[in-house]
């Protein structure tokens, strides 16, 4: 034991100390995760800062010396590996960044967990997330970009930035490029591969034949499948694995074996066999590859809506080509008839029309004149327009919306956490029931031939590849899917929410009605002039945002005879506002606020009760304490809205209106859509306790409202979808938002999200069933290495093929 010295021994427990586990700290993981797979060690406990090491065991099924055996092994290995250079842990205080990288080199999925597990393992990075799917990594911590690059690259693989939508183009061409050169791969494979299987059908084949058949298979295996090869010889000087590990152990073993049957007859020979094992997996990842940018297909079409050049303006009237990378702000850009705005900004000369049914949904034209905002990515009519550009890169709306459904494809759900276990632990599990195969049929008295076959099986048939793909494939056709239907969602744990919900709470005005309320009817007191009224008003209302304020400034514009500046203004959430405009003190609200105020409403009491109705929300107006006007304010139910609850209705969910508007005017609404239980007169902190009782109760709640007023129970609620509008969309702080205003687009997504789940849990069930099955099929000899390599391969595409079946 010249590695270690036994600090302490039990019958059941070993303790051993060593030097080598404080050189290599960061490995010892694979140390626990191999002896945690043994079926004997009951517990393993490594301490690295003192280099301890603890292994609870069942001495009967383990004898001690053999455990000893092994770990002397192991750390013997360490030991003769270069200690890598250490990094220092980041200062307390250190800023945290995010960024997300493209990863080109994985070729499976323990290649994701591999560098997850990597990076994790820094102590500069609080949190990294590795979608094998979608080719990337996010990390956040206090790591920069160039320190996740060379973290990556370590490892044997690339990683780009794709922060612009120029970056992401050049990233989606790569990925392009490999799916071209996986498919001359394998097509070099199987051509050279099928002269070898051939051969290897004859019973008895002359020197020359195995000749040839040792040529071909080298070129199959060290040429077209050389990248396996290299990798694994990468890894292992690390003394990592992952499944080109395996398939290297497997197909090099099966050539290795072989190499004796040039010279002797009597020496069986493998080598179509290891031909034909590179071949099928060359074949599989190429449709492995080609599927995945099919359930990718959704993002690149909307990085393809930014145009790759701009026409730029100069100061002299000059107009140039220029990459879009290059457009910097308060730059001029023409727009020409037909093509796509090049980056958000500001119209400054000329008018057109503009197609912005990649924001909205709708495809009506939008009319564009000087002061207008225009987005990128949108189509232009018949004019022509020069903008000044306010937002370039990562900042525009598009990048926003290609982030948002990037973030949802990206990150992990809570189902996934079981399949990333099982496939951390699986390559070193699967190495060692080879290891049991092969030596459970020579002790059997089978031909070593027969035993290294089996065992090359098992290593092949057990790829983790489709428990891997299960997940995140479904989650990126879901969310895919979900973004061509104008519903973005934020992270992929609202998906798999969002198909558990059980009550959905809804927002009145801007949700349920249209958000564009108009004045229908306006009272004054008698003595009051209505245009001075009106510039009061006008100048009260002015700070506000809300929706009946923004009515209410449309009716005085139209009337006030000179524009006013408020001296003082005070929005009160859910009731009103009080201001002093021009020495004069108003009240404009609800009942309550004027009773709050000192004001009594009864002299309109009458009026309101009439209003509400009708349907109309009442504002009162109170001057200097005295009541002088009440107005109606009506808004329609949007188009569909009716249609839209009885849909949800039809997918087993309750509905709630939960409004601070009149009890009348809220049930008429509700009463007009659909929904039948109504809460009206809430405060925003009101709506926040109602959904929150919702949650006690044991449902499943999600929110629906405009992400203002309603920001703390869209927070609250399991799920918060935002009516997002226009270039709103990018900055959205719900799980979803829903461009354009539709609500059916709720009970789309949720239904999509119900989908995506039920695909997800058959992907799980065929993967884990699949691994469950084919090993012991593998280790009982049922199975050839030709045909295990054929069933991984086809065992991830009808992963990846299921989760397309919901772009249908």
């Amino acid at each position: 034991m010249k590695h270690f010295r036994v600090a302490h021994r039990l019958r059941r427990r070993l303790r051993i100390v060593s030097p080598v586990l404080v050189r290599h700290a960061e490995r010892c993981y694979l140390l626990e995760i191999l002896l945690r797979k043994q079926p004997a060690v009951r517990e393993v406990s490594v301490v690295v800062d003192i280099g301890s090491l603890t292994v609870r065991f069942d001495p009967d099924t383990l004898p001690e010396a053999r455990l000893l055996a092994t770990l002397d092994a192991i750390l013997g290995h360490l030991q003769a590996a270069p200690p890598p250079a250490p990094v220092a842990p980041p200062p307390a205080d250190a800023p945290l960044s995010e960024c997300s990288l493209s990863v080109e080199g994985m070729t499976c999925a323990s290649c994701a967990l591999l560098i997850e597990m990597k990076l994790r393992r820094d102590p500069r990075v609080r949190e990294a997330n590795v979608n094998f799917a979608a080719a990337s990594v996010n990390v956040r911590g206090a790591i920069d970009r160039a320190g996740v690059t060379e973290v990556i690259r370590r490892l044997g693989y690339a990683a780009q930035p794709m922060d612009t939508l120029a970056q992401r183009r050049q990233v989606i061409a790569r990925e392009q490029a490999r799916i071209a050169e996986a498919r001359r791969r394998s097509l070099r494979s199987a051509l050279l591969s099928a002269p070898v299987v051939l051969s290897g059908m004859l019973m008895h084949r002359s020197p020359a034949l195995r000749l040839i058949e040792f040529a071909l298979s080298s070129a199959v295996l060290f040429g077209s499948g050389g990248e396996i090869f290299r990798k694994a010889w990468q890894l292992a000087r690390q003394g990592e694995a992952n499944m080109d590990t395996l398939i290297a152990i497997g197909a090099g073993a099966a050539w290795g074996y072989s190499l004796p049957g040039l010279f002797g007859r009597r020496h069986h020979v493998y080598f179509e066999s290891a031909a034909a094992i590179c071949a099928f997996v060359l074949f599989g990842r190429y449709l492995e590859e080609r599927a995945k940018g099919k359930a990718g297909e959704a993002i690149r079409q909307l990085i393809e809506l930014q145009p790759e050049t701009a026409l730029r303006v100069a100061a002299d009237g000059a107009e140039s080509e220029v990459p879009i990378d290059d457009v910097r702000l308060g730059d001029r850009l023409r727009v020409r008839a037909g093509a796509r705005v090049p980056s958000d900004g500001i119209v400054v000369d000329g008018a057109s029309s503009v197609d912005e049914a990649m924001l909205s949904g709708e495809s009506l034209p939008v009319a564009k004149a000087p002061g207008d905002h225009v987005v990128g990515g949108c189509i232009n009519g018949t004019g022509s327009f020069v903008l000044r550009v306010t937002a370039v890169g990562a900042d525009t709306v598009l990048s926003g919306i290609v982030r948002l459904v990037d973030q949802a494809q990206g990150s992990k759900l809570p189902v996934q956490k079981l399949a990333d276990r099982i496939s951390a632990r699986f390559v070193p599990a699967v190495a060692g029931v080879a290891g049991l195969t092969f030596g459970g049929w020579a002790l059997a008295g089978a031909p070593a031939a027969t035993a290294l076959s089996h065992a090359v099986a098992v290593l092949l048939i057990a790829c983790p590849c489709a428990l891997g793909l299960a997940t995140p494939t479904a989650i990126m056709v879901g969310t895919g899917q979900a973004a061509r239907r104008g519903i973005y969602i934020r992270h992929g744990e609202a998906l798999e929410t969002a198909a558990q919900l059980t009550t959905l709470v809804f927002d009145k005005t801007g949700t349920i009605t249209e958000g564009r309320p108009t004045v229908s009817d306006a009272v004054l007191a008698a003595g009051h002039d209505e245009a001075r009224l009106a510039a009061l008003l006008g100048a009260a209302e002015s700070g506000s945002e809300h929706f009946l304020a923004r009515a209410l400034g449309d009716w005085c514009r139209q009337r006030q005879a000179g524009a006013l500046t408020a001296e003082s203004f005070a929005a009160l959430p859910g009731r009103g506002v009080v201001a002093q405009v021009d020495g004069q003190r108003l009240v404009i609200g609800n009942a309550d606020l004027l009773r709050e105020q000192g004001v009594d409403p009864a002299p309109w009491q009458a009026t309101a009760e009439r209003f509400a109705a009708q349907g109309k929300t009442p504002v009162y107006v109170a001057l200097d304490g005295v009541p002088a006007a009440i107005f109606a304010i009506a808004d329609q139910a949007r188009p569909g809205a009716r249609e839209a609850i009885a849909l949800l209705h039809r997918l087993g969910l309750q509905t709630v209106m939960a409004t601070g508007d009149l009890d009348a005017v809220a049930r008429h609404v509700a009463a007009e859509v659909g929904i039948e239980r109504v809460l009206a007169r809430l405060t925003p902190a009101d709506k926040l306790a109602l959904v929150r009782e919702l949650q006690a109760a044991g449902g499943k709640v999600g929110m629906v409202g405009d992400g203002i007023n309603d920001a703390p129970a869209l927070t609250a609620a399991d799920v918060g979808f935002a009516i997002g509008g226009g270039a709103g969309i990018a900055v959205e702080a719900a799980a979803v938002t829903l461009v354009g205003g539709d609500i059916a687009r709720v009970a789309a997504g949720i239904d999509l999200s119900r989908r995506t789940m039920a695909i997800i849990r058959q992907n799980l069930f065929w993967a884990l069933g699949y691994n469950v099955v084919a090993i012991p099929f593998a280790a009982a000899g049922r199975l050839t290495p030709m045909i295990a390599a054929a069933a991984m391969a086809m065992s991830s595409l009808s992963v990846v093929g299921n989760s397309l079946r919901l772009q249908r």
